[in-house]
C-alpha cells in the first residue's frame, strides 16, 4: 500500500493547515519515505509538523520540474534532513518564463534561490537526464519525458539560453515518480507540462503490460479549452484506473470535469489529508 500525504497545495478543508498555489507530497511505499517536491516556500514543514510527519526520516527527494512552485522549500528540506539525496533534472536551474495571454511573462518562475541558498545544499543533488532511475525494480523516476506526438501543451514556457535569448522550453527537465503495486502502478506528477497522457504513455513503457492503477497529479489544464479538457480527461478514462487524484494546476473546471466523469474514483485532494492506495 502506498500512503500520500499532501503537505503543499492549491487548497484545503481543513483550519489545521494552509494552502498555497504549489505543490508538496510525502509518500511512504515499499518501506522508503519520499519526499516529491517542495512547495514554494517553507509551508510544506510547517504542514508535516502540524501532522506529526518528521522530515528528517524521508529517504530521498524527487523534485518534478525546475518551476519555484515545486523548489522554494528546498533550503528548508536540506535544513531539517541532512541524509536525503535530492533527485533533480539537470536542466532545472535555466530561468524560465511562461506566458499570459499569449504574451511572455516578465518574471522568471523557475527556481529563484540565491546562490547563497544553493551553494550550501549542491553536495545533496543527483542530477537526472534523459533516462530514468531506478531507485529500486518498483520504484523509478522517470527522467526527462518523450514528447508525445502531435500534442500541444496548454501553456507554452521559454527559457534564457547561453547567448541570451528566449528559446521554447521543451520541458525536458519534468519528471515523474512511478511506484508499482500488486495491483497496478501508482503515477505521481508534478504540472504534466508535457501532457499528462505522454507521462502515462511513457510510464506503461516502463512498465510494460501493466496497469495503471492510479495517477496523482497537476495536469495543468488550468488553462486549457474545455475541449482539450475533454479529450485528456476522456482518454485517462480509456486507461480505467482505480483512482485519480487531480491536483494543483489541474484547475478547478476540469477538476469538476473529472469528479464527474469518474464518479468515486475520483478524489478532489486537500492539504493535509493523508490518501491510501493500492492493496
Amino acid at each position: 500500500m502506498i500512503d500520500v500525504t499532501f503537505l503543499s497545495e492549491n487548497k484545503t478543508d481543513t483550519f489545521e493547515v494552509d494552502a498555497e498555489f504549489a505543490l508538496s507530497m510525502y509518500i511512504r511505499a515499499h518501506g522508503r519515505k519520499i519526499l516529491f517536491d517542495t512547495g514554494a516556500s517553507s509551508m510544506f514543514a510547517r504542514t508535516a509538523g502540524t501532522l506529526g510527519i518528521d522530515l528528517t526520516d524521508a529517504d530521498l527527494c524527487v523534485i518534478s520540474h525546475g518551476h519555484f512552485d515545486h523548489t522554494l522549500g528546498l533550503p528548508e528540506f536540506c535544513r531539517t534532513n541532512t541524509k536525503a539525496e535530492v533527485y533533480i533534472h539537470e536542466n532545472a536551474f535555466r530561468t524560465f518564463y511562461g506566458t499570459t495571454d499569449g504574451q511572455i511573462d516578465d518574471y522568471n518562475c523557475g527556481i529563484t534561490l540565491s546562490e547563497e541558498e544553493l551553494a550550501p545544499i549542491r553536495s545533496r543533488f543527483h542530477y537526472t537526464g534523459a533516462e530514468p532511475v531506478w531507485i529500486t525494480e518498483d520504484i523509478v523516476i522517470s527522467g526527462s519525458i518523450p514528447d508525445l506526438p502531435n500534442y500541444s501543451p496548454a501553456e507554452q514556457f521559454y527559457y534564457l539560453s547561453d547567448d541570451g535569448t528566449l528559446k521554447k522550453d521543451p520541458m525536458d527537465h519534468e519528471e515523474f515518480l512511478a511506484i508499482r503495486e500488486p495491483d497496478g502502478v501508482y503515477l505521481f506528477s508534478g504540472c504534466s507540462h508535457k501532457g499528462i497522457i505522454a507521462a502515462v504513455e511513457y510510464c506503461k513503457t516502463l512498465f510494460p503490460g501493466e496497469h495503471i492503477a492510479g495517477i496523482v497529479a497537476g495536469m495543468h489544464l488550468v488553462g486549457a479549452s474545455n475541449q482539450m479538457r475533454t479529450e485528456v480527461i476522456e482518454r485517462l478514462y480509456q486507461e480505467e484506473p482505480d483512482v485519480v487524484i487531480p491536483m494543483h494546476c489541474t484547475g478547478l473546471t476540469a477538476e469538476v470535469m473529472m469528479k464527474m466523469k469518474f464518479g468515486d474514483r475520483c478524489i478532489l485532494g486537500s492539504n493535509g489529508k493523508t490518501y491510501h492506495l493500492g492493496s
